[in-house]
């Protein structure tokens, strides 16, 4: 069972997810971190930002990039985590990757999965959730076997991006994204979900049925998720009060 959190406030889950982050970095200072992007984990990144820790040797990687954004386009993820991640909490540039950002797309899959082997694996992956249920941009049957790889958006998952944009129409039909296999050989899986509008695909996620229609099920299966939510995106959950239960009674020398 995923360990689960339940907080007050997205600020307050921020502040959660940036613990793990440091406890990571301070007994590992070269730790590689899967960068999600999005307004899920804004709150993660300014809270670690404050801390002022020395991350110029921590190495990242993106989850997912649109495909067919003109290069410096502002959505890009590329632009995206420059701009939210890189900047503000002082990441070495040259030390973080996102996908297709170096050599021909035909090959940008299997080349991201041999950087993050050349680079010994993911220590920590931060993860949001759609309301589709998919991590990354594994959209509704992807297989829980895959790794990074191109995909088409569902309607819905363009949608709901469309905030970042000026109209619709402009969202990518096209992206790469980390493979649910390429996300489950991650050490350690944190997964932030806020608002009644993540409420259904969270519950799923965590105690529904393992199923590739609810591609972020699949974190059922590994060995060590912290699931980081605020009351509304709780809302669903079927055993809240456990949760909160032994989050309160955690013993002083665990860790997330």
């Amino acid at each position: 069972m995923a360990e689960v959190v339940i907080v007050g406030s997205v600020d307050a889950a921020g502040e959660v997810a940036a613990d793990a982050i440091e406890q990571l970095v301070l007994r590992k200072p070269r730790a590689v971190l899967g960068l999600a992007t999005g307004s899920t984990p804004l709150t993660t990144w300014r809270a670690l930002a404050a801390r002022n820790l020395d991350l110029s040797e921590v190495r990242g990687f993106a989850l997912d990039e649109y495909v067919g954004l003109p290069a410096g386009h502002p959505e890009s993820y590329r632009s995206v985590i420059t701009r939210e991640v890189v900047e503000p909490l002082g990441l070495t540039p040259s030390l973080v990757r996102v996908p297709a950002d170096d050599g021909p797309i035909e090959t940008a899959g299997v080349d991201y999965e041999a950087a993050i082997e050349e680079a010994g694996g993911i220590d920590l992956q931060i993860l949001g959730i759609g309301r589709t249920g998919h991590i990354g941009f594994n959209e509704p049957g992807s297989s829980f076997a895959s790794l990074t790889r191109m995909k088409t958006l569902t309607e819905q998952t363009r949608r709901d991006n469309a905030r970042f944009f000026d109209s619709p129409e402009q969202v990518p039909l096209h992206c790469i994204t980390q493979g649910l296999g390429t996300i489950m050989r991650a050490r350690h899986l944190v997964l932030l979900a806020f608002g009644e509008a993540k409420a259904s695909a969270l519950a799923g996620a965590v105690e529904g049925p393992l199923t590739a229609s609810l591609p972020g099920s699949v974190i059922q299966l590994h060995p060590q998720v912290t699931v980081i939510v605020d009351e509304a995106a709780a809302s669903e959950l079927v055993y809240a009060d456990y949760y909160r239960y032994a989050w309160k009674n955690r013993l002083a020398w665990e860790q997330i």
